[in-house]
């Protein structure tokens, strides 16, 4: 009988705490964009959620620009003709978050795919360039993709804005792979998002 009274008081405590962090917020969408140049734009959505309050599972999508390296890019830009592998990707990870205000610095690392996708321009716009694209477009790849990075998000009320820098390596040894110069496919980015916490 001594389990009735610990059974009482446990269900009590969980009705007095369950209307308190009903409503503090577990989770947010956000979108965001950013690059290190003006020619290789990321963009991106993510959704985030609270395992404790100062660790968050978080779910992202996006595009990258082009994840060549920079000797490789600046030897195509050396020609009339723009060659780059641009890449959608999918990731899910972990993020590490610090402090309890509304300016959170953060930390986290993710792992998923990328389908990379070469492009030839600089050719013209007319069956030369529908040709080179169309046969490239039978080199397009899958490969695994890991980031690590970290930032600062901001918050106010339901409203959450997040500047940060994310460093993505695709691990690839398809074709692709050679074009990278014994460099490595990657993507630096210096980033800026707002989005919602519901």
């Amino acid at each position: 009988m001594r389990t009735l009274p610990f059974v009482a008081v446990l269900a009590a405590a969980f009705c007095v705490t369950s209307p308190a962090s009903a409503q503090e917020p577990h989770a947010a969408v956000q979108a965001f964009g950013g690059s290190f140049t003006t020619t290789n734009t990321n963009f991106g959505g993510a959704v985030t959620g609270d395992l404790t309050p100062n660790i968050q599972v978080v779910g992202e999508v996006g595009r990258l620009g082009n994840v060549l390296p920079s000797m490789t890019q600046t030897l195509v830009g050396l020609s009339s003709v723009d060659f780059g592998v641009s890449a959608w990707y999918g990731e899910g990870g972990v993020r590490f978050t610090g402090g309890s205000s509304a300016l959170r610095p953060y930390a986290e690392a993710s792992a998923g795919i990328a389908r990379l996708h070469p492009e030839l321009t600089g050719i013209g716009s007319g069956l030369p360039s529908v040709i080179a694209n169309a046969g490239l477009a039978f080199l397009n790849t899958t490969s695994p993709i890991a980031t690590v990075g970290g930032g600062v998000t901001f918050q106010g009320g339901s409203f959450i804005a997040d500047i940060g820098y994310r460093h993505r390596r695709v691990f690839s040894d398809a074709w692709v792979n050679a074009l990278a110069l014994g460099d490595s496919l990657s993507s630096n980015e210096l980033r800026f998002g707002f989005g919602v916490r519901f």
